[in-house]
């Protein structure tokens, strides 16, 4: 059976036969091309892509400049493995990196494979620097499906199911969440009284935190409480990683999360749109914790990958030469409004949240008690599927549908994309009557 020739039908066949049901696939079809923001499957039907990878791909689908930086690596050096022999495009990368992230303090970094990846190895260095053990991450957080990405991870499902034991010495404490009543101030509570009745300020090696929660809800955290975190971890020796691995690459209108709120992370873990749908991920944090580690202690076969360091420049140099940033923030503003509109006309919107071009909204069956209604958002989704819209959902409920469309789409294209989401609703709002 050809690829090429193959229907829809015969793809999903040869899919069920041979891929396992734990990988879920949200959209029931198969995608033979894509350019930008726009993907076409293998029957020729094209979708604006709302999802980008779930949202790897900020700078759109095959970008000229990420193109050109692939084929030209291709011709010089594919892969190496940085622990054997060092190569250019790992160390520009680094150089730069370090710059964008450690704003003139001395900053170091190390590149891997996959986000959990990532993770994994920020918690290792921090570890390594504190010499402490235990780590705090937030309900609602999501850090990989690694065993210890699982552990990190503040939800039950679909990520955890029967895959225990887990890592020790993870500490869950709420997030702020305005919508349901968490604010700054009781979220700061409840992390005091993890120190009084769990683990001790004095034991805890790192303070994990989204800067906007991804899978958990698109929650965006207050500036007030990442201040207070910063405060608070320096106070106690803590080390702060911010996972900018959805948040990262002009995702939330600044290069990173972290930029709003006017703080100073000691690591940044980054992955997903780093290399425009190419495998690369990264810790890069203070020189002297980055060090911690003995040599021999960091490392992976495949990571930072020579084509994949390759085309993380070119999405660095889209950002730099190509207003993307502003682009983001611009695009940002424009969706927000706009779902803020829609939400107008469907009371099933609960909220519309999210900061810069990360927007989403909750749908809940009833506004006073905000109850989730992760079956209406699943509906609506494959509704704007079947109008030609791709979108995920989200949140610890999946009562959430979020928008994680490439930074290259047109006005046009995502006052579309308003329309195909408005009109779900309305479809389905006339089932619900019906």
């Amino acid at each position: 059976m050809s690829a090429a020739h193959s229907t829809a039908a015969e793809l999903a066949t040869l899919r069920n036969a041979n891929v396992p049901r734990g990988v879920l696939t949200a959209h029931p079809i198969t995608i033979a091309r894509a350019e930008g923001a726009h993907v076409w499957d293998v029957e020729g039907k094209q979708y604006l892509d709302f999802v980008a990878g779930i949202g790897v791909l900020n700078v759109g689908h095959n970008h000229p400049r990420v193109v050109a930086a692939v084929e030209k690596q291709l011709k010089d050096v594919t892969h190496m493995a940085f622990q054997v022999t060092a190569y250019r495009p790992y160390l520009d990368l680094a150089a730069k990196l370090n710059r964008l992230v450690g704003k003139g303090e001395p900053y170091k970094s190390i590149f891997l494979t996959s986000g959990a990846e990532a993770v994994e190895n920020a918690i290792k260095i921090a570890r390594a620097y504190t010499n402490r053990s235990a780590v705090i991450a937030f309900r609602g957080g999501f850090h990989g499906r690694t065993m210890l990405g699982v552990s990190l991870t503040g939800m039950s499902q679909p990520y955890k199911q029967n895959f225990g034991p887990f890592a020790s010495e993870i500490f869950h404490t709420p997030f702020p969440d305005a919508y349901r009543d968490m604010t700054t101030e009781r979220a700061l509570d409840a992390l005091d009284e993890v120190f009084a009745t769990q683990i001790a300020p004095d034991r805890v090696a790192a303070i994990i935190i989204e800067p906007v929660q991804g899978d958990g809800g698109f929650l965006p955290a207050p500036v007030p409480f990442l201040k207070a975190l910063r405060e608070i971890t320096k106070r106690h020796g803590i080390v702060l990683i911010a996972d900018e691995i959805q948040t990262g690459f002009g995702r939330t209108g600044k290069l990173f999360g972290f930029e709003h709120s006017d703080i100073q992370p000691d690591l940044v873990t980054v992955a997903k749109s780093l290399a425009g749908g190419f495998p690369l991920s990264g810790a890069v944090g203070r020189a002297e914790i980055m060090d911690a580690p003995l040599p021999g202690g960091l490392g992976g076969t495949y990571g930072g990958n020579a084509v994949s360091c390759a085309a993380a420049l070119a999405v660095l140099d889209a950002f730099e030469k190509d207003g993307l940033l502003d682009r983001a923030e611009k695009l940002g503003q424009r969706l927000q409004t706009g779902l803020r509109e829609v939400a107008k006309k469907h009371s099933v919107i609960g909220n519309v949240r999210g900061l810069g071009f990360m927007q989403a909204i909750e749908l809940v069956s009833d506004q006073k008690t905000k109850t989730p209604d992760p079956d209406r958002a699943q509906r609506v989704i494959d509704s704007a599927r079947q109008r030609g819209l791709l979108v995920i959902k989200c949140g610890v409920h999946r009562n959430v549908i979020r928008f994680l469309a490439p930074i290259v789409v047109s006005e046009e294209d995502l006052d579309k994309a308003l329309g195909i989401i408005d009109a779900a609703l309305s479809a389905e709002s006339v089932k619900a009557v019906a």
